[in-house]
């Protein structure tokens, strides 16, 4: 019995499977509890010691962040709900403002940004020109990629823009613009809802040196605002007063009489300083980053050249950029480090979330700059293409890397920018190795490759790729350009700067024989013969101005820029029909030639064949939505044939656009009268003689009221007509009279 009960109380351990005494059995689940306990205590605080070394860690990231924003100034934080601001200065030199250190310069505003933002020293364009230089600015693209070389050239389907991409990310986008070099038909307008180049509004065409002044730009951009100020925007403010003929306006006429450009500065300042007013009153100063950029210099005579475009030194390639937002940059700066305008579009699309488009550009956002962790210089790449274009001799292209400067031409040049910031001692000639370094690095960037090819022998498939991008100074067909450089025309050049002030001084007889020397010269070019017609034209000189070109076409029978001359000259000497078919000829090579399907639509409409006049006209509009003279001519077309509501459409949308011309509320009116709303009419045809009393506008007044059956303010209006009929037709004056008479009878029962 009791070794039964003593196997009763032996059991077999699960754990261990060794046999226990059944009394050890609870102390073992005893303990086994506690240590479980023991674990999922200690458990708790290994977790709770991870999430604090985790916790801490965020601690210590989010305080070195936030401390590092305090200590660069760079509050990266408020970017998000920040409106952006790019103003752009055409022809505007780094060293003529005073932030820069020119102690001639009168620029308060922009000197305000530079002194509270951030300033970049040394700051290059990719071009010392207009439309290629703004094409990078807002694609990130260095000309060779983008392909806009030169002013009027397009930019290409598919080149997307900043703009493009904020405009996805909802940002209000706007744009206004001083001179035709930037006009919306060359592609810039790409992702802005508002594209506002109307400037010689009341011109029947865009002349390729159509500006306005940097008042009539700032006024829209403020009237513009006034609508948008509730919206977070990208807008783009572009002033071009610097420009060549200087011609600034009063006081600063007078105060700068001897030195125009830095006059011309002085004004566009002032309206630099207008739109911080506009922004201070808005409530917006504070909330708006603003980009200030130059597109490109001016050489001033430097090295001959007064303007800009022909060469690339320092004069004309070296721009201002500043950046300022009172949260954003929060402590003043200026960084030395070379920098590029390349380099904006991506800086702006790191800004709003779209850091992987920018890494497909050539340029690099500037952010490392504003965290001080960037401090290098950034290689240049520059290049023009006006010389060859316009004048027939070699495109210039060059790289600034390091202190060194090479410019590849016929003749090359290299320059230690260190020791010789002027540019002023070749060395091309004694550093062949260093000069050779730079060339291979310089075709490797235009390449897209990463390394440079080796021994300075270029692969034949490198040198066919060179051609194919233009530069064929860098790998000529035949071993040797066949295009001067042109260094090698200054005398010449000389002679095109000289040409340019008679025609400015309206001095054209002059103009025409400067210009016969340079066609002579230069005969591959389309704009040696378009500059001495036009001054055989402003003479009235109709058919010497054809016969010139008309020889130009002999030479170069496919050039638009010639065709489109010979076109508008053949349309104001009246040879309609040899218009129609030139500009037939310019549509063949460019279906969107605004000019030739202008002048086409026009001699059709004139014609009677209206729909054709129509598809055209709107055609034009495609390119030029903005026109106010194509609008008015197609609204004046549709209305001749009785579509009067059309019309009306069309004449009241200018109104809103126009609402000072009066000549638009008098074809208001005529349509509404025709269409037999007389209240109407009378409602505009008044409008039309309060902005500007006309002998027209009070006939049709008075036609109008006749027509409604107000027979007093009809007899008032045929008196006004009468009392200012002077010179107008006797038949119209004749038919006044009479109707007046016959009123004034109405009036007294016949009694007089």
């Amino acid at each position: 019995m009791g070794k039964k009960k003593k196997q009763k109380r032996i059991i077999r351990s699960e754990v261990s499977g060794n046999k226990q005494p059944a009394g050890a059995e609870k102390t073992a689940r005893l303990k086994k509890s506690e240590a479980a306990v023991e674990l999922k205590v200690s458990g708790r605080k290994l977790n709770l010691y991870i999430i604090s070394i985790v916790v801490l860690v965020l601690v210590l990231l989010a305080g070195w962040y936030f401390l590092g924003q305090k200590k660069s100034g760079y509050m990266r934080n408020n970017l998000a709900a920040a409106n952006i601001l790019l103003i752009t200065l055409d022809t505007t030199r780094a060293d003529h403002l005073g932030c820069y250190g020119y102690r001639g310069a009168r620029t308060p505003n922009i000197d305000r940004l530079a002194r509270e933002g951030i300033r970049f020293a040394s700051a290059y364009c990719p071009a010392p020109l207009t439309l290629p230089s703004h094409a990078t600015i807002l694609t990130g693209l260095e000309p060779f990629r983008h392909q806009v070389r030169n002013n009027g050239h397009y930019l290409p389907a598919g080149v997307r823009t900043v703009t493009e991409a904020l405009n996805e990310r909802g940002y209000k986008t706007a744009a206004f613009v001083s001179s035709f070099s930037v006009d919306s038909r060359f592609g810039l307008d790409r992702g802005f809802e508002v594209y506002d180049d109307t400037f010689q509004a009341d011109m029947p065409f865009k002349t390729m040196n159509a500006e306005r002044r940097a008042a009539e730009t700032f006024s829209r951009f403020a009237r513009w605002l006034d609508n948008n100020s509730h919206y977070k925007f990208f807008c783009w403010v572009h002033y071009f007063d610097p420009h060549l003929p200087y011609d600034p306006p009063a006081p600063f006429n007078r105060e700068f009489s001897d030195r125009p450009y830095d006059g011309e500065i002085a004004y566009m300042d002032v309206y630099v300083g207008q739109i911080l007013r506009a922004l201070e009153e808005k409530g917006l100063l504070g909330k708006t980053i603003i980009i200030v950029a130059g597109d490109h210099g001016e050489g001033l005579g430097a090295r001959v050249e007064l303007g800009h475009g022909i060469f690339l030194y320092e004069e004309t390639v070296r721009v201002p950029l500043i950046f300022w937002g009172r949260k954003v940059f929060t402590r003043p700066g200026v960084v030395e480090a070379r920098v590029r305008l390349t380099d904006i579009a991506p800086t702006i699309l790191s800004w709003v979330g779209a850091g992987e488009e920018a890494t497909r550009l050539q340029g690099r956002s500037l952010e490392g700059y504003f965290l001080k962790k960037e401090k290098k210089d950034r290689e240049v790449i520059i290049e023009t293409f006006y010389p060859r274009e316009n004048f027939g001799w070699s495109e210039l292209v060059g790289i600034i890397s390091g202190r060194w400067k090479l410019i590849q031409s016929p003749r090359p040049e290299l320059y230690d920018l260190r020791a010789d910031p002027g540019e002023r001692k070749n060395l091309f000639s004694t550093n062949q190795e260093l000069a050779v370094e730079l060339r291979q690095k310089l075709e490797s960037i235009l390449l897209g490759s990463s390394s440079s090819p080796s021994g300075g022998v270029a692969r034949p498939e490198d040198l066919e790729r060179l051609r194919s991008l233009g530069y064929l100074n860098l790998a000529p067909a035949r071993g040797q350009s066949t295009y001067p450089d042109p260094k090698e025309k200054i005398d010449l050049l000389r002679l095109i700067q000289e040409a340019q002030a008679y025609e400015f001084q309206e001095k054209y007889d002059l103009a025409e024989q400067a210009y016969l020397k340079i066609l002579k010269e230069t005969p591959d070019s389309p704009a040696s013969y378009v500059n001495l017609a036009l001054a055989l034209a402003r003479q009235k000189k109709m058919d010497e101005a054809v016969a010139v070109l008309t020889r130009g076409l002999e030479r170069l029978p496919d050039s638009e820029t010639l065709l489109v001359r010979l076109g508008h000259t053949y349309a104001v000497s009246g040879k309609f029909l040899l218009a129609l078919k030139t500009m037939e000829r310019v549509l063949e090579l460019n279906p969107r030639n605004v000019d030739a399907l202008t002048v086409s639509a026009g001699i059709l409409d004139a014609a009677g064949r209206k729909e054709e006049a129509w598809s055209l006209y709107r055609k034009a509009l495609e390119v030029e939505p903005e026109s106010k003279t194509l609008r008015a001519s197609l609204a004046a077309s549709l209305a001749s044939v009785g579509k009067l509501s059309e019309a009306i459409e069309i004449y009241r949308k200018l109104i809103e656009e126009f609402p000072d011309d009066q000549s638009l509320y008098q074809f208001t009116g005529l349509a509404y009268s025709y269409l037999g709303d007389q209240d109407q009419a009378i409602f505009y045809l008044k409008q039309a003689v309060s902005i500007m009393p006309t002998r027209s506008g009070y006939f049709n007044l008075a036609v109008a009221y006749e027509k409604a059956g107000r027979t007093e303010e009809a007899v008032e209006y045929f008196r006004r007509y009468l009392e200012n009929s002077s010179g107008d037709r006797e038949e119209t004056i004749r038919l006044a009279r009479r109707e007046l008479e016959r009123l004034e009878k109405k009036l007294t029962g016949g009694q007089r």
